[in-house]
């Protein structure tokens, strides 16, 4: 499946959405939030995909936003419709219920940087490098970046990042806590996708009220977060696959998950 903006594979339980825009880096417009929403659209709804992986084009991930056509808007209003565009994409890939991996062949720069705080894991080529370098344009992150980066890094290391806007090797992003590791560049798609199939081997059903319970937890108060912990494992205990894994781990078996199916008292007479 391919659509001029953004390409779809699909192999196995596995997606992968590559931004392919290399004339500009791959840079986000409007336009390009709109494919990457009918990308999710196709994704979010097939029951066999399972994991979802993001990469991009030619050296670059996402070199950020389309400088010329931010440059391009002129009042507020006017700007409000691609940073409410920009917004709910990057919220609807954060709480997409299908686990997600940034693939980083390249300069994951401002809204690059911005789409990988979204992603679940992230795994950069020893080539890419990371920045939120607004601040050299007379900006700011603006695509929930000032917001997410300071959830994810110690204060004041994520505003250094903001107020220079200088560039991260991959190896200062792992060592951070922004990125998970890295590999050589010629490695990473293999490695992502390794890493997909880990996890695509892992019930669907309880991987998606796992990411709920992880997402919904971290914008609670912690007595909160620990309730709402304790009501998504009830439903987990209740459903089909926790009681295939655990009956597989006593049998010394493989699981077989199905996923989305509750466990009842018919299902286990049969």
């Amino acid at each position: 499946m391919t659509t001029d903006t953004i390409l779809i594979d699909v192999d196995g339980p596995i997606a992968t959405l590559t931004i392919n825009r290399p004339d500009t880096l791959n840079a986000i417009d409007l336009p390009a939030v709109r494919a990457l929403n009918d990308a999710l659209d196709k994704v979010a709804t097939d029951p066999e995909i399972r994991v979802v992986i993001f990469t991009g084009t030619g050296r670059s991930f996402v070199a950020g936003g389309d400088i010329a056509d931010l440059n391009s808007r002129q009042g507020l209003p006017h700007y409000e419709e691609f940073a409410e565009a920009i917004h709910n994409l990057f919220r609807r890939i954060e709480t997409l219920d299908k686990p997600t991996i940034g693939a980083v062949n390249g300069f994951a720069l401002g809204g690059g940087t911005e789409l990988l705080l979204a992603l679940d894991i992230r795994i950069l080529s020893d080539k890419s490098r990371l920045g939120l370098p607004e601040i050299t344009l007379g900006l700011f992150p603006g695509a929930g970046g000032t917001q997410r980066i300071i959830r994810q890094l110690p204060l004041c290391r994520a505003k250094e990042i903001m107020y220079t806007g200088d560039m991260l090797t991959p190896e200062e992003a792992v060592s951070i806590g922004l990125a998970n590791r890295v590999v050589p560049h010629d490695e990473l798609m293999a490695s992502a996708r390794e890493t997909a199939d880990k996890i695509a081997a892992k019930s669907p059903l309880v991987l998606k009220l796992l990411k709920r319970t992880v997402t919904d937890g971290a914008d609670m108060p912690l007595s909160a977060a620990l309730r709402h912990e304790q009501a998504m494992i009830g439903l987990v205990l209740d459903s089909e696959d926790s009681h295939e894994g655990c009956s597989a781990f006593l049998e010394k078996r493989a699981a077989t998950f199905k996923g989305c199916l509750l466990y009842t008292s018919d299902a286990a007479d049969e």
